[in-house]
């Protein structure tokens, strides 16, 4: 995953009323930390880092000019959490991590899958991401494991997913991430639905006998 560069400001009023106002203006709240340093409140253009997110996922690395900072006007930082409003969809705050060069970090990667199951078979994504340490100028946008031809009764596990090198998986190798089971046939799903029917019809059957009674 390549640097991105970000032009942005230090922020000096805090709250919630100092953060709509920071919104109004077309930037997002955030907060820069790590590394024993004292907790840097800034502003990021908000269309800018969107569009960051977009294109390089919420693990992009951030070259952060710092604009009218006296001391250090560049740091180098890794997006770390990223607040979304559940209703309007924009974003509300975001928590930056500081990072050097050479440093090693842990992420959560998605995993996604390639290829085709063999026919009869269902793809079911028991996990969305798994948890790596990598360079943290080396974060993998996605990890990718191949379903291809996979019979009913494959699992694929933490461990069995491809890494990048340098990259090393973080937590338990055998938390499954894919799993292929065999499809439901169309008179099976029938038969359930005709059972569902059957409770239905009993239950109504067992109130009308009790308001008879």
């Amino acid at each position: 995953m390549s640097e991105v560069r970000l032009t942005v400001e230090p922020r000096t009023e805090f709250g919630k009323g100092a953060a709509r106002r920071t919104r109004r203006a077309g930037k997002i709240p955030a907060v820069l930390y790590g590394h024993g340093e004292n907790p840097r409140h800034l502003a990021l253009p908000a269309i800018d880092f969107a569009r960051v997110v977009r294109e390089n996922g919420q693990n992009a690395v951030l070259t952060l000019d710092v604009a009218g900072s006296a001391e250090k006007t560049r740091e180098l930082a890794l997006t770390k959490t990223v607040t979304v409003h559940p209703l309007k969809n924009y974003i509300e705050h975001v928590d930056l991590l500081v990072v050097h060069r050479g440093e090693k970090v842990t992420v959560d990667v998605p995993v996604s899958t390639t290829g085709q199951a063999a026919p009869g078979t269902l793809v079911n994504h028991e996990l969305d991401t798994v948890q790596v340490e990598v360079d943290a100028l080396n974060i993998p946008e996605h990890l990718e494991v191949s379903v291809d031809g996979a019979e009913a009764g494959t699992q694929i596990s933490a461990g069995d997913v491809p890494l990048p090198r340098g990259a090393t998986l973080v937590g338990d190798p055998e938390q499954l991430v894919v799993g292929v089971s065999e499809a439901p046939t169309e008179s099976a799903m029938e038969a359930e639905v005709d059972t569902e029917g059957a409770g239905v019809v009993e239950e109504q059957s067992e109130t009308e006998e009790a308001k008879a009674e």
